[in-house]
């Protein structure tokens, strides 16, 4: 078993989110709320899209494959960012449809037998 999160270090919370976010395979994606839960913050959604907001350019990391709940991108089409996400899940056999991803099909389960 795994030591819990001290929540009030900064820097132990987001290496646990780019640890967990750094696993998400590719042709999947996760949810803010979702990734906050498996790196073991609790319900802080709001607070991984804004430490995924203040990565490097250049990152590794794929950020790209956060989305909002339900599926929906929430960065606005017609933006860099969020024509950079658009194009990087569609290259990964990604579908989007009416600004959203269908989760059954391409929502990561970590934990299911099938991922």
């Amino acid at each position: 078993m795994t030591e819990p999160i001290d929540l009030t270090d900064n820097q132990a919370r987001r290496t646990a989110l780019y640890v967990v976010l750094g696993q998400v395979p590719e042709g999947k994606v996760v949810s803010y709320g979702q990734l906050a839960e498996l790196a073991g913050l609790g319900r802080a959604a709001r607070w991984v899209g804004r430490m995924l907001s203040q990565l490097p350019d250049g990152t590794r990391l794929p950020w790209h494959r956060v989305v909002a709940a339900g599926g929906r991108i929430s960065l606005p089409l017609g933006t860099i960012s969020g024509d950079e996400q658009r194009a990087r899940l569609r290259a990964e056999g990604i579908t989007i449809s009416n600004n959203r991803i269908d989760m059954k099909c391409h929502g990561w389960r970590p934990m299911s037998p099938c991922g």
